[in-house]
């Protein structure tokens, strides 16, 4: 009998949390690796091969997925709360509805990757390489951001309360029902941007001015002026 934990490509239901699977997932089953509802909490998967796997209510709080391959992979549901991901390879992965609270993604590649309804808070979206990824209807408070090129996209339900976004490149982004209260601005660019349709909160003059070339609202504008003691009558 087959000592490796991962020796079939559908597993279901498997508990591998805490361990090396380096090893295990080093071998090609020649089709793409199926877990649902698996535990990989804890475990190390360090540049394993996960190309094209789909992962479904799976656990993988606190695991090591440093340099691991993600290409076309799949996401759905379950939990990669402070899970490392940097320099993951990521090109074409989807994340829907995943608990990824205080990941940290340094370094990784995510050309046309897309995040669905994703718990994102705290995470560290840093240094990342790759163009065209997306995030909608996710939650990023905290998260920090520094250098995020999201210009040209529509952003949708996105709560980015006190992240930084500082030297993020939000040129002619279209904001739709999203949140910037207390977001960190210093550097970021919005040039050509439709902020009107998210919730800025009240924006301290020293933070304003980096909203320039952005499209504002009157009660957005309003809310600015108020900051330094302007009222504006209709």
């Amino acid at each position: 009998m087959s000592t490796d934990p991962l020796a079939t490509a559908e597993i279901t239901d498997a508990d591998l949390s805490d361990l090396d699977l380096r090893e295990a997932l080093a071998h090609d089953l020649g089709a793409p690796r199926v877990l649902t509802r698996c535990d990989l909490s804890g475990s190390d998967l360090r540049d394993a091969s996960l190309v094209d796997a789909r992962l479904v209510d799976c656990r993988l709080d606190g695991a090591r997925l440093d340099r691991a391959v993600l290409e076309g992979a799949v996401m759905t549901g379950g939990s990669a709360s402070g899970a490392s991901l940097t320099h993951i390879e990521a090109t074409d992965a989807r994340f829907e509805r995943v608990d990824l609270a205080n990941t940290r993604w340094q370094g990784a590649l995510l050309t046309d990757t897309a995040f669905h309804g994703c718990r994102m808070t705290g995470a560290d979206l840093t240094s990342l390489r790759g163009v065209g990824y997306t995030l909608a209807q996710c939650n990023l408070m905290l998260a920090r951001c520094k250098g995020l090129v999201l210009r040209g996209r529509t952003l949708e339900g996105l709560r980015l309360d006190e992240a930084d976004l500082s030297a993020a490149d939000l040129r002619e982004t279209v904001w739709v029902e999203s949140r910037l209260r207390g977001a960190h601005l210093v550097g970021a660019k919005f040039a050509g941007a439709d902020l009107r349709g998210a919730d800025l909160g009240a924006v301290p003059l020293d933070q304003a001015g980096h909203l320039r070339g952005a499209t504002l609202g009157p009660g957005q504008a309003g809310m600015i002026l108020a900051s330094i003691g302007i009222t504006v009558v209709d």
